[in-house]
């Protein structure tokens, strides 16, 4: 019988041999490890200082910040969030999870929803510069939909998000476009799919992608061949295993995903990892309203950060 690989080894062993290659050729491209953050709204109603702490024992040194400016008077205040992450704990704001429901949805056909995403847009992309962040996470139709409204929806958020995209050059803020698997979202599942819609808004002020791990799985044929395909456009990348949990406790082959961050790159300033271990699910927006469980975070934390840098380490020095 005659053994053959399958197709992934085949594609995964290609991205080893270029990593190595690579690596051999300019190892000084290889010093720099890759910045880790964290996304908060994951935990819920936790308050700032408790999340900080925590990231901070872990030894993180930047935080994607929960969207949460849902009206004129909520959310975050730039000057406190500085004066317990950076003047506490030393971590840095990363950037902003921009969150987008049917509520305020960029792609909606009822006008009065359009409008307050580009409300919501205009509160989150200030409040990201003043808290230091360097890109603010837009998805283009809400999560939680599934269902197209029509045929136009994909023409419609593209429009929409151009009537504010000047604000995002104007406030030194990279808009991060975030494919979402076809559970949550109706349309843009893909690397690609936010590449023709980044062409479709044409302008200089939207022009990244965030690209996340557990999306990818079920909507890319390969991730990592997928983040070559964004190559410098990628600015940040949700990371959770491949059942949406703890790195190290699902089957997400996580050598490769790093190999590939290092072929592209990605191990420079304004660059992040980002871990978002949610659990499975069609909708994960509630759990940013959730009771904390802090000793359940702990180890949620803890596991994954340990866990990512000693698979950095091994693919660093193998």
């Amino acid at each position: 019988m005659v053994v053959t690989k399958q197709n992934l080894e085949i594609k995964n062993e290609k991205i080893r041999e270029e990593f190595a290659t690579l690596r051999q050729s300019t190892p000084e491209r290889f010093a720099r490890r890759l910045n880790l953050s964290w996304s908060n709204w994951g935990f819920g109603m936790e308050q700032l200082e408790d999340s900080a702490r925590r990231l901070s024992e872990a030894g993180l040194d930047f935080m994607e910040l929960h969207g949460n400016h849902y009206g004129a008077d909520l959310g975050y205040k730039a000057d406190e969030v500085l004066n317990i992450l950076l003047g506490d704990y030393g971590i840095k704001v990363a950037g902003t999870c921009g969150m987008f429901s049917a509520g305020n949805d960029l792609s909606s056909n009822q006008p009065a929803q359009r409008q307050r995403a580009i409300d919501y847009l205009k509160r989150e992309i200030a409040f990201t510069e003043a808290a230091g962040g360097s890109y603010l996470l837009v998805v283009p139709g809400a999560v939680g939909r599934p269902d197209a409204y029509d045929d136009m929806e994909f023409a419609r958020s593209a429009k929409t998000l151009r009537l504010v995209a000047e604000l995002f050059v104007e406030h030194s803020v990279r808009a991060a476009i975030e494919p979402i698997r076809s559970a949550e979202v109706s349309f843009v599942h893909t690397i690609a799919d936010a590449q023709q819609y980044i062409a479709a808004v044409n302008h200089p002020g939207v022009a990244h992608i965030n690209g996340d791990v557990y999306h990818m799985q079920t909507e890319e044929s390969h991730i990592s061949e997928a983040l070559l395909e964004a190559g410098d456009m990628l600015v940040n990348l949700h990371f959770a295993d491949s059942n949406r949990g703890a790195l190290g406790r699902g089957s997400l082959d996580v050598d490769t995903i790093i190999r590939t961050l290092y072929l592209i790159g990605y191990n420079t300033e304004g660059k992040y990892v980002t871990f978002e271990p949610l659990g499975p699910g069609g909708d994960p927006y509630p759990a940013m309203y959730g009771k904390p469980a802090p000793a359940m975070l702990d180890e949620l934390v803890f596991q994954s950060v340990n866990y990512f840098r000693s698979r950095e380490d091994a693919v660093l020095g193998s």
